[in-house]
């Protein structure tokens, strides 16, 4: 007499499909149980706005994070609000990020897109190089 666990392991392994190639099928010879990731594309160019609004997003969504960006920008919920469009807007969010590493490097990580592409953002919306 068999166990449950038992035949539950044979069937398992007679159509694991090792076994099943074995007997001769005509399976693909990759492992599709493998874990597959996604390359991010580093040199990928982003528009500058859209990056900033994503950033403002990513900064937003945590609400001590928030209020840190509206007390140093010296912005209210309202002007932010009606200002989003505007490049200055944007520029300051990046501004922002730029102004303290470990929160630059986490949104960046968030974003998948790498640090310098916020600061490259950043000078972008600001008419040229700014100074770090």
């Amino acid at each position: 007499m068999t166990t449950p666990f038992k035949h539950r392991a044979e069937t398992r392994n007679r159509f694991s499909t090792t076994a099943m190639r074995q007997q001769g099928s005509n399976l693909p010879s990759h492992d599709f149980r493998k874990v597959r990731t996604i390359p991010r594309d580093t040199n990928e160019v982003r528009d500058p706005g859209a990056l900033a609004l994503s950033a403002l997003g990513w900064v937003l969504a945590d609400d001590i994070r928030a209020e840190r960006f509206l007390a140093l920008t010296g912005l209210t919920p309202d002007a932010l609000r009606t200002g989003l469009g505007e490049s200055t807007m944007q520029c300051a969010v990046l501004e922002f990020l730029g102004a303290h590493e470990p929160d630059l490097v986490a949104a960046a990580d968030a974003l998948a897109v790498p640090p310098r592409a916020l600061i490259a953002a950043r000078d972008e919306l600001s008419g040229g190089s700014a100074a770090s």
